[in-house]
């Protein structure tokens, strides 16, 4: 719902992965990546250094002994429910990227340090747009980029959402042979990881929810097929609105749902543009359906202009009653109001306090640090 900025003059070019988990039984394999996200978190925040310089010492761990992830371990859905592995409802709140071709700079060691430790946040969104200059130009290389990113979020003790970033064409299935090649790989990077949640339409547009859901019934069972437990995220008609940008409401959903379970359903807004219908919606929605809020800002649809904070606020309390899940666009330094950077932010080392935020940064980074 929010238009796109002119790329940077240099963006990060993509960096090769790590190697991937060692797989065996799932279950102790994922045991075995909380423990480690558990006890090897100290090592993973490490202030940022220059290229080239040598790695600062660990510091202590102080705040966050035990970290979201390790806290909560596997995720599934439970009812209209996110739960953890003991069957407790739970709400994830953080962030989103940008869109990494642009905006990789902003996602340093430094800048996901504050985001696990001094904004406190429990996942991270990782968005790799299809277009755009994004995956269609160099698939190998995205999908890196964004396994490093997610990595990064697990070694911090965050959960990471892998957003397939689709915004134009509107039809998922145009892509529909890239998102099965991209989400083989991740599923198989990630099988035996319990912290990741695989979001495979951002935002559907001009196409019919069937359309929508024949193309979630083809993509699911492939992320299935490596990794059967962790929780999939489907795009709702008209950017993820459930269809209330087309004129139509979560019925259509409700009378056809994926033929899919543990999955949960997403919903975008955008306060100063989505007001009271869009409210209502998510509220009628979440009755019955499971959501996810993986996109939502404080400004107007396109990421900019005035922040309303009042009608935010009236989504959160709303999200936070119901135990929804979200993630706020997004973590950069974008000129738009709707970045939490300051513009130039991501040239530099400071991530942390609110000197480096832009109005709607102080905002959301106070509640998720709630």
């Amino acid at each position: 719902m929010h238009q796109r900025p002119t790329p940077p003059t240099s963006p990060m070019s993509p960096t090769e992965p790590t190697a991937a988990p060692t797989t065996g039984r799932r279950r102790f394999t994922r045991k075995a990546l909380l423990a480690a996200s558990a006890l090897g978190v100290v090592t993973a925040l490490l202030p940022p250094v220059q290229a080239g310089a040598a790695p600062a010492p660990a510091e202590p761990a102080t705040a966050r002994a035990a970290t979201p992830l390790a806290a909560n371990g596997q995720l599934r859905v439970c009812g209209l429910q996110l739960c953890n592995a003991s069957g407790q409802a739970i709400a994830l709140n953080g962030m989103s990227t940008h869109g990494t071709q642009w905006y990789a700079q902003c996602v340093t060691d430094g800048s996901l340090n504050a985001l696990a430790q001094d904004w406190r946040a429990d996942v991270l969104r990782v968005s790799t747009y299809v277009q755009e200059g994004g995956y269609e130009t160099d698939p190998a290389g995205f999908t890196a980029r964004a396994q490093k990113f997610i990595d990064a979020a697990h070694a911090r003790g965050m959960y990471a959402v892998i957003d397939w970033h689709m915004l134009t064409p509107g039809d998922p299935n145009a892509n529909l042979d890239r998102a099965k090649t991209f989400f083989t790989a991740m599923a198989k990077r990630y099988k035996d990881h319990p912290g990741v949640l695989y979001e495979i339409a951002n935002e559907p547009s001009g196409v019919s929810w069937s359309a929508i859901k024949s193309y979630s019934e083809q993509i699911i069972p492939v992320i299935r097929a490596q990794d059967p437990d962790a929780v999939v995220l489907v795009g709702t008609r008209a950017w993820s609105s459930f269809g209330v940008s087309e004129g139509s409401n979560e019925s259509e959903v409700v009378n056809n749902p994926v033929r899919a379970s543990n999955i949960m359903y997403t919903f975008h807004f955008y306060a100063a543009s989505h007001r009271e219908a869009y409210l209502a919606t998510l509220d009628r929605a979440s009755d019955r359906l499971p959501v996810f809020v993986t996109e939502f800002g404080t400004q107007n649809y396109a990421g900019e202009g005035a922040n309303d904070f009042a009608m935010s606020q009236r989504y959160l309390d709303l999200m936070k009653r119901k135990k929804i899940s979200w993630t706020n666009w997004n973590y950069s330094d974008d000129h738009r109001s709707g970045a939490v950077f300051k513009t130039g932010t991501c040239s530099g080392t400071n991530w942390t306090g609110t000197g480096v935020l832009k109005e709607a940064g102080v905002w959301i980074r106070e509640r998720i640090r709630q």
